[in-house]
């Protein structure tokens, strides 16, 4: 199959819990599917939280953890009612994987034999991986062809990052060398903050290409959003989380030159 053909697959990483990991990559994907660009979200992290917030059940019968045992992909996908968006949910039995696979063969290239079996059905594939990194993230990442890092504007999260950064390097080097560091894109965003603009100079100085032009500010309705199972341009589509996740994906189509 030619590259042309192929869905690009991006993962959204971050160690940290709490850092808009989740939301990124749940409304991008739905942003890129409004933008008909097929779309797959992988919800690779046990709590499931990413399918809850495009309305699929995590108690979904195939999930992502039948795919990585085994199962044929393609009967662990649900389509969403959004448009040109489709998941592969997960929940917690996901998080038994990590021991399960110990002695298995191939146990860090699961995720990836299973979505290349997907690459020729989807423009973009998405993974969002669990706040750690453990077994399931190196799926994730040998899985990928780039990562992208939410990150909120605070002191510890450029600890982080550069802690994600060697992970990534490691990755690379021992299992996927495809993987490229691709952006960060900066979440919970306030302008007024000393501290932030301060995290943000930072940033620009150690990673100048890697930065999304458009920050994700603190926004009421994204937060509501996943509450009512909708991605946020569905759920609010003036809101400024809405605005700030449309344009993110424009740039991320622009950037992967699809």
């Amino acid at each position: 199959m030619s590259d042309i053909n192929k869905s690009k697959i991006i993962a959204f990483a971050n160690q940290k819990g709490g850092v808009g990991k989740t939301t990124s990559a749940v409304n991008i994907a739905a942003c890129l599917g409004a933008q008909s660009k097929k779309t797959l979200l992988v919800d690779f992290d046990p709590q499931g939280n990413a399918s809850s917030s495009v309305g699929v059940s995590k108690q979904s019968a195939s999930t992502a953890y039948e795919a990585i045992m085994g199962e044929n992909p393609y009967s662990c996908i649900s389509h969403t009612k959004f448009e040109g968006l489709d998941v592969m949910p997960s929940n917690i039995s996901l998080a038994g994987a990590e021991i399960e696979l110990v002695d298995a063969e191939r146990r860090q290239y699961r995720l990836k034999d299973k979505l290349d079996m997907l690459r020729g059905d989807y423009d973009y594939i998405l993974i969002d991986c669990p706040p750690s990194l453990g077994l399931l993230t190196i799926n994730a990442l040998s899985a990928a062809d780039e990562v992208i890092v939410p990150m909120q504007c605070e002191y510890f999260a450029l600890e982080g990052l550069s802690q994600l950064t060697l992970t990534i390097s490691q990755i690379k080097k021992l299992y996927n060398q495809r993987l490229v560091f691709s952006g960060v894109i900066i979440t919970m965003y306030d302008g007024r903050l000393n501290l932030t603009m301060q995290v943000l100079e930072e940033l620009k100085k150690h990673f100048p290409d890697k930065i999304y032009k458009t920050p994700v500010p603190r926004n009421v309705r994204l937060s509501e959003a996943p509450s009512f199972g909708m991605p946020a341009i569905y759920f609010d589509k003036y809101s400024k989380g809405a605005a700030a996740y449309t344009e993110i994906a424009k740039e991320l189509i622009e950037r992967c030159g699809k």
